[in-house]
């Protein structure tokens, strides 16, 4: 999979494009630009072909041309008070007032259409039932959509509408706000699940400042503390004419100062170093803006509890530019396998293997990019290798990143 068009740096997450991020509508997700909202607004348009009942009624059902009229103008402001619910409920100053206004205004013009009308009109109860359940609060649904089904079979039995259109359309209004309701509930249970992985991703990024701190303090506090003893004793040595011995200090200073930027700067790579559990969160949150599901075991970052610092962060590595290729390249992915396991070459050593795979287009002919050579070399400093291929039966792409998993002996006692 080429990467030849990359224009981030290794240590940022992959960001999806805009072209493909105006389209996204996550559900549950707010809806940031205007086109994301006239998609959203398209799809909710689609329920509306329920309503050709109605509009048959008013073609082919004998009214009068002021009948039609009228029944044309409900239509038109059901429809309009629908769209504005669906804006309403997608924009950040959400205003609830507003939207029960809305959808009592949608419930009237369902019972002023069905008296008027007929019994084709009964069709609008289950809209509002759908709606009534959008802005209604969970613990109190049921006892809402439940009413609703009696105000629809209450309108059907004074117009006689018929035994049987009363039925259907009572318990479509029911099960229609029932499923709405768990749908609003699946939604929030979404939110909740992003707003975790962000907050999870967030800790782990707070720890391994922490980390730092706790490092850089060690390491600093003590080798400054010394240095500043040192310089006063040199000092003084200096003051009594003591030249050889106000030397000896300053070398030590030296020397002590050496020693704590060699201590500093392995303390900032390890600092800078990812980590899998972190990269795996941050995976997360970048294909469920692709619109990609992530599929991953949750004990996969503790398959190899003996892996070494340097080869865990060459493997993290390597799943952020396979997740990066993903958001990028691959076009037409809907999921991406991350997987974990040990395997043993034929020379006796033991490997630690994670294969990243998807189901896009694959690489086609395209040539690897500047990404997966700089990952390529990542593995090769810590004695691992890189693997790139088509996945299984020849679709998608599939990334193998093994390191030496090298077991640490135990001192022998004299």
């Amino acid at each position: 999979m080429s990467d030849a068009r990359r224009t981030h740096r290794p240590d940022e997450q992959p960001e999806v494009g805009p072209a493909r991020a105006s389209f996204m509508n996550v559900p549950g997700s707010p809806v940031e630009t205007r086109r994301q909202l006239l998609v959203k607004v398209a799809w909710m348009l689609l329920w509306m072909l329920y309503l050709a009942y109605p509009a048959g009624d008013l073609l082919h059902g004998g009214h009068s041309l002021g009948g039609q009229v009228l029944g044309w103008v409900c239509l038109a402001a059901f429809v309009a008070a629908y769209i504005l619910l669906v804006i309403f409920r997608s924009t950040a100053g959400m205003k609830p007032r507003a939207c029960q206004v809305i959808v009592a205004t949608m419930i009237a013009l369902a019972i002023a259409a069905s008296f008027v009308l007929g019994g084709a009109f009964l069709t609008l109860f289950i809209y509002a039932s759908v709606c009534l359940a959008i802005i209604t609060p969970v613990r109190y649904a049921l006892r809402g959509l439940a009413g609703m089904a009696a105000l629809t079979a209450v309108t059907g039995l004074l117009i006689h509408a018929g035994t049987d259109n009363i039925t259907t359309f009572a318990l479509s209004a029911f099960l229609s706000g029932v499923a709405m309701t768990g749908l609003q509930r699946l939604v929030a249970t979404m939110k909740e699940l992003r707003e975790a992985r962000a907050a999870v991703a967030h800790l782990a990024a707070s720890e391994e400042r922490l980390r730092m701190a706790r490092d850089l303090h060690d390491l600093l506090g003590h080798s400054l503390s010394l240095i500043t003893l040192k310089s006063e004793l040199a000092g003084r040595f200096m003051d009594a004419g003591k030249d050889e011995a106000a030397r000896a200090q300053v070398a030590d200073i030296e020397q002590v100062a050496r020693q704590s930027l060699i201590d500093v700067r392995e303390a900032v790579t390890g600092f800078r170093r990812p980590t899998l559990p972190v990269e795996l969160a941050a995976a997360r949150t970048a294909l469920a803006a692709a619109q990609v599901t992530l599929e991953a075991a949750p004990e996969l970052v503790d398959t190899w509890p003996g892996l070494a610092n340097e080869e865990a962060g060459a493997l993290a590595w390597a799943l952020r530019e396979a997740v990066t290729n993903i958001v990028r390249h691959g076009e037409g992915a809907t999921v991406c396998t991350v997987t974990a396991d040990t395997a043993w070459e034929a020379n006796g050593e033991r490997y630690a293997v994670l294969e990243i795979t998807d189901d896009g287009r694959g690489p086609g002919k395209s040539q690897p990019g500047n990404g997966l050579s700089g990952l390529e070399e990542r593995l090769a400093l810590v004695g691992g290798r890189l693997e790139t291929g088509p996945g299984v039966r020849g679709k998608g792409f599939r990334l193998r990143a093994l390191v030496p998993l090298r077991t640490v002996s135990a001192p022998v006692a004299p």
